[in-house]
């Protein structure tokens, strides 16, 4: 993650927020939910749902909802596996930012 934060970081985020729902959830939803985090476009993040799922970190099914399908995602087992790496990386690359804020030594 630490060597391109930018799409491993949108990856993570989208990841995290497709896990809190164990049903699932569709897309709309996820841009507001990631929003919550970092201003993004819908024709952003559908490109991001597109490659987790061909990399098998989500899966899609559609159901009628208002006299249309609409598309949800889910967490794979792979996509979790991916989402606990991405955490274990976030959580040592957010402690040696906050290091150097504070001014700490450790690493």
């Amino acid at each position: 993650m630490v060597s391109n934060t930018g799409a491993a970081l949108l990856d993570a985020i989208v990841l995290a927020v497709v896990s809190h729902e164990t049903q699932g959830t569709y897309g709309y939803k996820i841009t507001q939910d990631v929003r919550q985090a970092i201003d993004i476009s819908e024709s952003t993040l559908y490109p991001v749902l597109r490659r987790l799922q061909k990399d098998g970190c989500l899966e899609t099914y559609d159901m009628e909802f208002g006299g249309r399908n609409r598309r949800y995602y889910r967490i794979t087992e792979a996509g979790m596996a991916q989402l606990n790496l991405y955490r274990n990386e976030w959580t040592l690359y957010s402690t040696r930012i906050s290091n150097l804020f504070v001014g700490s030594e450790e690493t």
